[in-house]
């Protein structure tokens, strides 16, 4: 009999004459399965199996000792009170009815029923007792099935937990991996930082130190006092480029010490207007466009001239095709902004330019950070005009698309005071004396205005007859006109977006026979790539016979047929 079949089975204990047999064929005629017990012990064995109810006649459990059967009562579960039903005669004396109170409290689960008892009413109390006991099961059912519920629940927690600490442990680990990671890219970029920054100030140094050390060098040679003059001029120019320099380093790091005044930058630009043409080159034109109206600004003159200069350049680079550069003031009243609130003049320098993508733009005012080649910008430029601008207590903002041009507008607190007087600033008339031209004639390229004077000069003292371009693709319309050229002397790094490595391959191919010697300040990775071309470079800075040694020695290469 299975646990289902014992659990609702009735358990018949009558051992007197035939109620237990009788009483069981009742039940059985009303479909319930009933099991006679022979004694008491048995009736205990079979509670102990399972039973729906107990049916007993009083005379079985009369003198009996009922203590095993109240242990076994007692250690029902929490959900189970096992119904009797318990047969009594018409006895009233004292002890029995003593004695059934005590069965009553033993059995706690209890229904009487009196002889003599219809057949009706006996199937009809087993069967309340049955289904009391069903009642029981359900409990059962709900209780074992919340607490498989509890223990499925427990078992998920204990292993959502196990999960959420391997995964945390796994966590911690990818953190420190991750700030290895950083650290060692850190230290990478640190490298490259300092590679970037090194090779641009040694490009823009050299060319400073060849202007002086070739222009002390000329000085001791006999010549006329006008060549002496632009000499000397020279050299002092290129020794204010040098400190020049150095304040951006400083504007950089923001530890220049500034001078703020009320400047008029109408003024000041106008003022600026030969340096930046003669800085930015004839493929490029500017336009000026300051209202009467324009507020004086409080700022450091030198270092807005410094600021409006690297930014014009930076435009000019970013037209490698030529293009229009606007310079723009405008009165901006009562900003609410963030950074800045009160009374601000917009200084704009906007180009026509390739733009910028947003990555780029996200990163220009990074130090060191740089879109042009190796050597040809040390990536400080934009971090000075930041430094300057949060320095003079205003802001730099950038607008810039691909393909339409940029804009960079330096926000200026408006000063409380007008500006003083602009000092007149002389400037030095140029002339020009030239010997007869006994050597060639020598086509030079190079886009920084004093470097090319002093070469100039150094070419003309050689007996060469010198013309100057400031690009490689100005150096190839001029060699394009038919005009005479012996040898292209050139700089490695230039704007316009041609090298002077992809000058000389150029002139390979139209001109095979035609001697090209380049310079560089930043000579290792461009001598790497010379020397793997075939082509000549002489470093900067250079001196008079170092740079005769090197034309003669570039002529006749070229002369020999080993010219590439």
């Amino acid at each position: 009999m299975g646990g289902t079949d014992r659990e609702n089975r009735v358990l018949v204990l009558a051992p007197i004459g035939r109620d237990g047999p009788a009483s069981a064929e009742l039940l059985r005629g009303a479909r319930i399965e009933a099991l006679v017990c022979a004694d008491l012990a048995t009736l205990i064995e079979e509670i102990a199996a399972g039973a729906g109810a107990v049916f007993v006649a009083e005379e079985g459990l009369f003198r009996q000792d009922t203590a095993p059967l109240a242990r076994q009562i007692a250690r029902q579960p929490a959900w189970s009170d096992l119904p009797f039903i318990v047969l009594t005669s018409h006895q009233e004396q004292p002890a029995v009815t003593a004695w059934r109170r005590n069965l009553i409290e033993v059995l706690r689960n209890v229904s009487l029923l009196e002889r003599p008892v219809q057949p009706i009413t006996f199937a009809s109390t087993i069967q309340s007792a049955l289904r009391a006991r069903r009642r029981q099961y359900e409990v059962r059912a709900l209780i074992q099935a919340r607490e498989q519920a509890a223990q499925e629940l427990e078992g998920l927690v204990v292993e959502r937990t196990r999960a959420l600490a391997d995964a945390n442990r796994q966590l911690r680990a990818e953190m420190e991996e991750r700030a290895q990671v950083e650290d060692t890219l850190r230290q990478a970029q640190k490298i490259e930082a300092i590679g970037q920054l090194t090779g641009g100030i040694a490009h823009d140094f050299n060319n400073l130190l060849m202007v002086i050390s070739g222009g002390l060098e000329m000085l001791d040679r006999p010549t006329d006092p006008a060549r002496q003059r632009r000499l000397r001029d020279g050299m002092i120019h290129a020794a204010r480029r040098g400190a020049a320099l150095t304040r951006q380093l400083l504007a950089f790091s923001r530890r220049q010490e500034l001078r703020p005044e009320s400047v008029d930058i109408a003024s000041q630009i106008a003022r600026m207007r030969e340096l930046l043409d003669r800085s930015l080159g004839g493929h490029v034109h500017v336009e000026v466009d300051m209202p009467d109206t324009l507020w004086p600004v409080e700022v450091d003159p030198g270092q807005l001239e410094l600021v409006v200069l690297n930014l014009a350049v930076n435009a000019r680079d970013a037209m490698p095709n030529g293009g229009t550069i606007v310079i723009r003031g405008e009165n901006l009243p009562d900003i609410e902004d963030p950074e800045l609130g009160g009374d601000y003049v917009r200084l704009s320098v906007i180009d026509t330019g390739i733009g910028m993508a947003p990555e780029i733009q996200a990163r220009v005012f990074e130090p060191y950070f740089t879109t042009k080649g190796v050597g040809k910008g040390s990536g400080l430029g934009l971090a000075q005009v930041h430094g300057f601008a949060s320095q003079s207590r205003g802001a730099v903002r950038i607008d810039s698309e691909v393909g339409r041009g940029t804009r960079i507008s330096l926000y200026l607190p408006k000063a409380d005071r007008p500006p003083a007087d602009a000092p007149h600033v002389p400037r030095r008339a140029s002339g020009d004396r030239r010997r007869p031209h006994e050597a060639g004639c020598i086509l030079l390229v190079e886009d920084d205005d004093e470097v090319a004077a002093l070469t100039g000069e150094m070419l003309d003292q050689l007996g060469y007859e010198v013309t100057r371009t400031a690009s490689a693709v100005a150096a190839l319309g001029a060699l394009a006109n038919g005009r005479r050229v012996d040898l292209v002397f050139s700089d490695v790094m230039m704007p316009g977006g041609m090298t002077g490595l992809d000058l000389a391959r150029e002139i390979r191919r139209r001109h095979a026979d035609l001697p090209v010697l380049l310079t560089s300040g930043y000579a290792d990775t461009a001598a790497q790539e010379a020397t793997a071309e075939g082509i000549h470079l002489l470093p900067k800075p250079y001196q008079l016979g170092q740079l005769a040694a090197a034309l003669r020695a570039a002529r006749s290469r070229a002369a020999d047929g080993h010219q590439t």
